[in-house]
């Protein structure tokens, strides 16, 4: 372990750790309310500070950063009283409760906040450099379209919407193999590099028709095996794809306590709309998918083999919903009175499908087309740029509590921190055509998301949270560590993917080899990712990046982590200047620069900034201790000081 020295403000993600309080709740038979309930815990707490707040706050006070006296540029709405859609809403929720926002971001903090968010890696020196340099007031603006363009946006949004729909090749219940998850991954990498407008892809996803499930050119056919759960009856299944379906596209978490019962008595504390819903009406939802079969087709791979190998068919059922059940994962179904079968009927609005129309085509029409999908795709968007939605968790709407028009009865609080920008929010991303781009180009380019997580405009509150009036700090990702690490030394490595890489084919589908990676976000999954569960993936499952099943991503910190950043070979085979000519190591070529210029080159490297002036004196005379038989071994530490420095391993 290195521990010779430190600068200032080295503090581990273990320090920065806080736990959310368990949820209360009454109905522990519920295994909602299980081990993972802290999921259903708000992040922002009215009056209080949350562990997001709690973070940010110690963050601020240790973490050194450059050029913090930068803060003086207002809200564009409150000078000019425009700005864009977010800055109006936000602006004026500030201006009414009389809370003064934070200052604004300098362009070293905002380059590498956006770069981060946007593409999941560090920006490159050469970057920080021109941007910090540049005088065109549009220069953000600028940088933002640059990387909209980038494959790397591509990379962080396909792993971003692989977590979403849990593309996993083998979950607790179902095993789709490599074949299928890389069909799936291909279909959504190839979506989002296409910015393909999202109700088309939610259409495509949900009204999917195919005989094969390893087939690369109708990849979408897996989201339904992945929706499989095994032990009961037919009905099981129906019941747990629509509620995927509910919860990743609608945001409603709380259809698959209603496919269980009825809300009354057991949603009555946690959504007035759940508390007023029935099992009933939660079927009527499910019978959508009561034509579906999702057929596994046992084959042997290897003719010469008794080993076999599932893929999977989406064929038809030809009756309804039935309610014959007494058994399996779900409380027993049984007729109400003569009624033994159910009929699809969307939740809101009652609509059926039309004469012959498949079920789920329906089903994808009156998905798409409720305010509540567009609403739903906003919050999760926002909840992923600002580390907390609108409304949060983002799964967990309340439709009775959204309206600003028509609030609730008291007790009940309309459920968004600010409901009119969520309104507003969704309706431009119809208006745009659901274009995923804009979305993110709307959110990233306000004034809102540009507000530094560092407060000084006065003394911060914690009530000042719901408000967004500061920028809440992130842990970064598995993926994006990895990635950062491996761009801050300038030398990528390269992994070999079981199952990904090379081409194969299998049933008479042919799927293609991706290549070999050099990036963690390039990963077709997160389990055993990307070296086959080695030492590398060992590192990344660390940082809590789930397995797209029973674990969902998470963001605390742990001592773990801390010891990673320190120990691990990853991070320990990098920091070292070794080698001569073209067999020299990052390091080793830079070791001929002067004091200055090796500090200011690996602080940019590796924290996108220059140092402070604190930070310049104390590394150049650590650098000198001992002499110049000692400066290739100082400089070994200062590389590994900065990889565990606080603001490397967050975004702020």
């Amino acid at each position: 372990m290195k521990s010779k020295w430190v600068l200032p403000a080295l503090v581990c993600a273990a320090g920065l750790a806080q736990q959310a309080p368990q949820l209360s709740v009454d109905h522990s038979e519920c295994t909602y309310f299980g081990p993972g309930s802290e999921r259903f815990q708000p992040k922002l707490k009215k009056g209080a500070e949350s562990a997001a707040g709690r973070l940010t706050r110690q963050f601020t006070a240790a973490a050194a950063t450059s050029g913090k006296t930068d803060r003086a540029k207002p809200f564009a709405a409150a000078t000019t009283g425009t700005g864009n859609l977010i800055d109006q809403y936000i602006y004026a929720d500030l201006q009414a409760n009389n809370i003064p926002p934070a200052g604004m971001t300098t362009d070293y903090e905002f380059i590498r906040r956006v770069t981060l968010d946007l593409t999941g890696r560090t920006p490159a020196p050469a970057d920080v450099i021109a941007l910090t340099a540049s005088l065109d007031p549009n220069r953000r603006a600028a940088l933002v379209d640059t990387l909209l363009a980038k494959p790397e946006w591509v990379d962080k949004w396909t792993m971003f919407f692989g977590d979403l729909y849990k593309n996993t090749q083998a979950n607790t219940q179902v095993t789709i193999h490599p074949e299928g998850r890389n069909a799936f991954y291909k279909y959504i990498h190839d979506s989002i590099a296409a910015n393909k407008p999202y109700n088309q892809m939610a259409t495509e996803i949900i009204a999917a028709q195919g005989a094969n499930s390893f087939d690369q050119t109708n990849g979408q056919v897996n989201y339904f095996p992945l929706g499989i759960v095994g032990g009961g009856p037919t009905q099981d299944i129906f019941d747990n794809q629509t509620a995927n379906i509910a919860d990743q596209f609608l945001g409603l978490a709380h259809v698959n306590c209603l496919l269980c019962h009825d809300g009354a008595g057991h949603l009555t504390t946690l959504s007035l709309w759940g508390s007023q819903t029935t099992r009933t009406q939660a079927w009527e939802l499910s019978a959508f998918l009561a034509h579906t079969y999702t057929h596994s087709i046992a084959t042997p791979k290897d003719p010469n083999s008794t080993a076999t190998y599932n893929y999977y068919s989406l064929d038809k059922y030809t009756t309804d919903y039935a309610l014959n059940t007494t058994t399996g994962n779900r409380p027993p179904r049984q007729p109400i009175g003569a009624v033994k079968t159910v009929p699809p009927s969307y939740l809101f609005g009652a609509g059926t499908p039309n004469s012959g129309e498949d079920y789920r085509t329906a089903m994808a029409r009156y998905v798409t087309g409720d305010f509540q999908f567009a609403r739903a795709a906003v919050n999760y968007m926002w909840a992923e740029f600002f580390g907390v939605g609108i409304v949060d968790p983002p799964d967990q709407f309340d439709p009775l509590r959204l309206d600003p028009n028509n609030p609730p009865p008291a007790p009940w609080t309309l459920q968004p921190t600010n409901a009119k920008l969520l309104n507003a929010l969704a309706q431009s991303f119809i208006d745009s055509g659901y274009d995923i781009q804009k979305l993110q180009r709307l959110i990233v380019t306000s004034d809102t998301y540009q507000l530094a997580s560092e407060y000084t405009t006065g003394t911060w509150d914690p009530a000042y949270e719901q408000y967004f009036a500061r920028k809440f700090v992130r842990r970064l990702w598995s993926e994006e560590i990895h990635d950062s690490v491996a761009l801050a030394i300038n030398t990528p490595p390269s992994y070999t993917v079981s199952g990904f890489t090379n081409a194969s084919t299998v049933y008479g589908v042919t799927s293609p080899g991706f290549g070999k990676i050099s990036f963690a976000m390039q990963a077709p999954d997160v389990v055993n990712m990307p070296d086959g569960g080695g030492a590398v993936s060992q590192f990344l499952d660390v940082f809590l990046r789930g397995n797209r099943d029973d674990q969902p991503r998470k963001s605390e910190g742990s001592i773990l982590q801390a010891l990673g950043l320190m120990n691990d070979n990853f991070i320990q085979s990098r920091i070292h200047a070794t080698g001569t000519g073209a067999t020299a190591s990052f390091l080793m070529t830079l070791l001929p620069l002067s004091d200055t210029q090796l500090v200011n080159t690996l602080f940019m490297d590796v924290l996108s900034r220059n140092p402070t002036q604190a930070e310049m004196t104390l590394a150049a005379a650590q650098l000198e201790l001992g002499g110049a038989a000692n400066r290739k071994t100082n400089a070994e530490d200062l590389l590994w000081t900065l990889f565990n420095k606080v603001d490397f391993v967050f975004n702020y």
